[in-house]
């Protein structure tokens, strides 16, 4: 059976504001064209490994297409995200009633806290863990509520770094109890977390040239690794590890501060 991704094509993407260091100077610098290009052919890649369900775009919520920060869903429980930047809060409604009719248990946040989604929250395959970030976007408070919700260990590692102000930017858990992280992005006490977690040999500490052109926000289908970006050193390791990288740029996505990852959700 295969896996399960949610997409939202990018007619109306755009850098329309300013949230993150990525979006600064970039106001209205998208190349539309070329944007909907890699799209395309980033789509038309993961078809191949998985079924891809799209959400409609909608001409007042640029960032939709980001369907990493919907919200977290996990056998069939989806947990809907309350976004920190009140420019991406219209997405919520059109996320919330996509997956209303469509999860087995649809659960909201407690007020006042934020949460966003699979950016922030990412389960370690093969393990009853989640790993969760904070700092930026998600509150802290938020990973008792996922722990309650779905039952799993949930590991809080703080983000440091702005450019990297969702997990997903830089950390990517993979099989045989793997990550790939950047280790500058976060604090002592999450790198040790980290460590106690993971064995020496099983960490692909991921260089400051391949996290800036986001290496670490892929997607995992069938060993298959789609990357934005990686230096010849990266993907030489990757292939030593049984992964097959596979080059899928999205470089007009990062004007927004997102790639592969961000451009996709697991709904399975």
């Amino acid at each position: 059976m295969k896996p399960s991704i949610l997409m939202c094509p990018p007619e109306y993407f755009g850098v329309r504001y300013s949230i993150n260091p990525w979006m600064e100077g970039q106001i209205g610098r998208v190349d539309s064209a070329l944007a909907l290009r890699q799209w395309i052919d980033f789509y038309r890649a993961l078809k191949q490994q998985a079924d891809i369900h799209l959400i409609d775009p909608q001409p007042h919520v640029p960032d939709l297409v980001f369907t990493a920060n919907a919200g977290l869903i996990l056998d069939g429980h989806f947990i809907s995200s309350r976004f920190k930047h009140e420019e991406r809060r219209r997405e919520e409604p059109l996320f919330n009633q996509w997956f209303e009719t469509r999860s087995a248990r649809s659960t909201r946040l407690p007020k006042n806290l934020f949460f966003e989604g699979a950016g922030d929250a990412l389960q370690q395959p093969g393990r009853n863990l989640l790993w969760a970030g904070y700092g930026f976007r998600t509150d802290r408070e938020t990973h008792q509520f996922l722990a309650e919700q779905l039952g799993l260990e949930v590991v809080s590692l703080h983000l440091i770094h702005p450019r990297f102000y969702h997990l997903d930017t830089c950390l990517c858990p993979l099989p045989d109890d793997q990550i790939m992280y950047y280790p500058a992005a976060f604090d002592a006490a999450s790198l040790k977390l980290i460590e106690t977690r993971i064995q020496p040999e099983n960490r692909i500490v991921v260089s400051e040239e391949d996290a800036v052109h986001f290496a670490c926000n892929a997607v995992l289908m069938n060993r298959v690794l789609f990357l934005n970006h990686a230096s010849p050193k990266l993907i030489q390791l990757l292939e030593h590890k049984g992964y097959t990288p596979a080059i899928q740029p999205v470089s007009e996505f990062l004007k927004a501060g997102g790639a592969n990852k961000c451009l996709t959700l697991p709904l399975s």
